[in-house]
């Protein structure tokens, strides 16, 4: 976050000015108090505000932040936290929350989910407030209109039960990871193992509610297109708070097949690796296959131990398994599926068989937000435009296995994402990609030594993957967010910081999406350390 040059003077005073609105920034006692006030000026329900705005001191405010941190390296006594936390009930509350933190100038961080891989939605290196959307759970399905009204705070979990709980033959195109939660994935783009067939979430995205600076409430015919465009893949928390979203559904088939297949280096993996780059973003868009590349020590009778790369072939199928096998003995042969691998079962308990809920969990697992184990972790994300070589291959299985931890993870493209234009929503990586790339390191180990280890070691790899990737811009997934790829500090270089980092979530887009960030929050209040910055002042 700091510069490699000491800013002048003078533009040192004008950064903390801008950082807030007020000339003094408020204490952890006044914040809470002046909030407090301020809310209770809002409302006539003065006794339940009172009951959800979490000071420091409260004896639930450490279990509330800790709640929904999914990234243990944010949950440590060093970690900036909150001067507050707030988890509205209601609408109005919302409101009021967004008009008091603009009146006493702290950042307010907007928190649906937490699956927020650096923490933007949570932790500040400034005074901040968090606005957490925990209770906006709501998931409403009208099956006859093939829709659902989804508030920001669910979870992928709850929306996929909800649905399966009207129709065995519907679903929708999102993660597969349950305990997501809505308002940050759908926000940022949105996708999953239905990818190739569907596209993205936000393709389905048809109306939104959203809370703006100024403390109103404005749907998609009050907030105009070009604001609803910006929170279908820009980011929510740029443009105001999130409260809900209206997508269409879309229909599965009764019988789903699911699979998964194996194999080590020594069992012909970078073979099988240059095959499915070749078949998997071009096959049948009802297939998507997911390839898992991580470093494992393996045993066998000749040697005791030795490290090699295993490639797991992970995939979804909306068909049979018939269908299936003698769709892969032709494309991928390499692969040897068999029938007997093979899983044939309803949609809805392929979501659970994705989210690896192998442990005897019912349906009811989808409800649970804390169905999931917290380590800490760090994510970076890539685009391939071209195969990698078998030559290059063999290099990154060897960096893979010197550096010793760090996955990888190839989601293939093609299919509906070869039919949307770039420019139809603010996520620009449609057509062009073969697949995009998440890396991936997660480690149980606690202190700084162990978090400087393992984020090097993914730095490390991605600076390996340059030759292999995109170029002019090097391309990365909004919802995997990294701040390594540029932060803004929200001072006199606001818009140019925002453009480095800009430009690679959002391509052509991100001068669009500037524009609507100026119209709607001139200020720039709605400001995170990745946010969508405002165009410079003529000033």
């Amino acid at each position: 976050m700091e510069k490699s040059n000491p800013l002048p003077f003078l533009s040192i005073i004008v950064l903390l000015l801008h950082v807030s609105n007020s000339m003094v920034t408020p204490s952890r006692e006044s914040a809470y108090g002046t909030f407090l006030q301020c809310l209770k000026r809002h409302t006539n329900q003065q006794d339940q505000v009172s009951n959800i705005v979490y000071a420091p001191t409260n004896a639930s405010y450490n279990s509330l932040l800790r709640n929904l941190v999914r990234n243990a390296r944010f949950n440590t006594p060093s970690t900036p936290k909150p001067l507050l936390i707030f988890t509205p009930l209601h609408e109005h509350q919302v409101q009021d929350a967004v008009v008091c933190a603009k009146s006493i100038g702290v950042q307010l961080k907007i928190r649906s989910g937490g699956h927020d891989f650096d923490g933007v939605s949570y932790v500040s290196e400034v005074p901040f407030i968090i606005l957490d959307m925990f209770s906006f759970q709501n998931v409403t399905v009208d099956i006859q209109n093939e829709i659902a009204v989804v508030q920001a705070g669910a979870s992928l979990g709850q929306v996929y039960y909800r649905i399966w709980e009207k129709s065995k033959i519907h679903g929708f195109p999102a993660g597969v990871c349950p305990t997501v939660g809505v308002g940050g994935h759908l926000s940022g783009g949105g996708y999953g193992d239905m990818l190739r067939k569907y596209g993205l979430s936000v393709d389905y995205v048809i109306d939104a509610k959203i809370v703006d600076v100024k403390g109103r409430i404005l749907n998609r015919k009050s907030m105009g297109e070009d604001l609803f465009w910006a929170i279908r893949g820009g980011g929510g928390a740029s443009f105001g708070v999130i409260l809900s979203y209206t997508v269409k559904l879309v229909q599965v088939p009764e019988k789903v097949t699911v699979f998964q297949v194996d194999n080590t280096l020594e069992q012909n993996a970078t073979d099988i690796v240059v095959q499915w780059q070749q078949v998997a973003p071009h096959t049948d868009e009802r297939l998507f296959m997911r390839l898992l590349l991580q470093p494992v020590t393996v045993s066998s009778k000749v040697i005791k131990k030795q490290k090699t790369i295993r490639a797991s072939v992970v995939a979804l199928f909306l068909g049979g398994a018939d269908e299936l096998v003698t769709m892969l003995e032709k494309e991928f042969p390499l692969l040897g599926l068999k029938k007997e691998i093979c899983k044939e079962m309803r949609w809805i308990d392929s979501v659970l068989w994705w989210a690896n809920y192998n442990d005897g969990s019912s349906l009811n697992a989808l409800l649970d937000r804390n169905h999931y184990s917290v380590h800490s972790n760090k994510r970076k994300s890539d685009y391939v435009k071209t195969p990698i070589s078998k030559d290059g291959l063999k290099w990154i299985w060897k960096k893979m296995i010197e550096l010793g931890n760090v996955g990888l993870v190839f989601n293939p493209y093609g299919g509906k994402m070869n039919e949307v234009t770039s420019d139809a929503t603010p996520f620009p990586h449609r057509s062009g990609n073969l697949y995009k790339i998440q890396y991936h390191v997660s480690w149980q180990e606690q202190g700084a030594v162990a978090d400087k280890n393992f984020i090097g070691q993914i730095r490390m790899l991605y600076s390996y993957m340059t030759p292999f990737v995109s170029k002019n811009p090097r391309s990365a997934y909004l919802n995997y967010r990294d701040v390594d790829i540029g932060i803004n500090s929200h001072g006199l270089n606001n818009y140019e910081d925002g453009k480095v980092y800009g430009i690679k979530y959002f391509n052509k887009n991100f001068e669009r999406l500037v524009k609507v960030k100026t119209a709607i929050d001139p200020e720039n209040f709605f400001w995170n350390e990745q946010s969508i910055p405002t165009l410079p002042s003529k000033a």
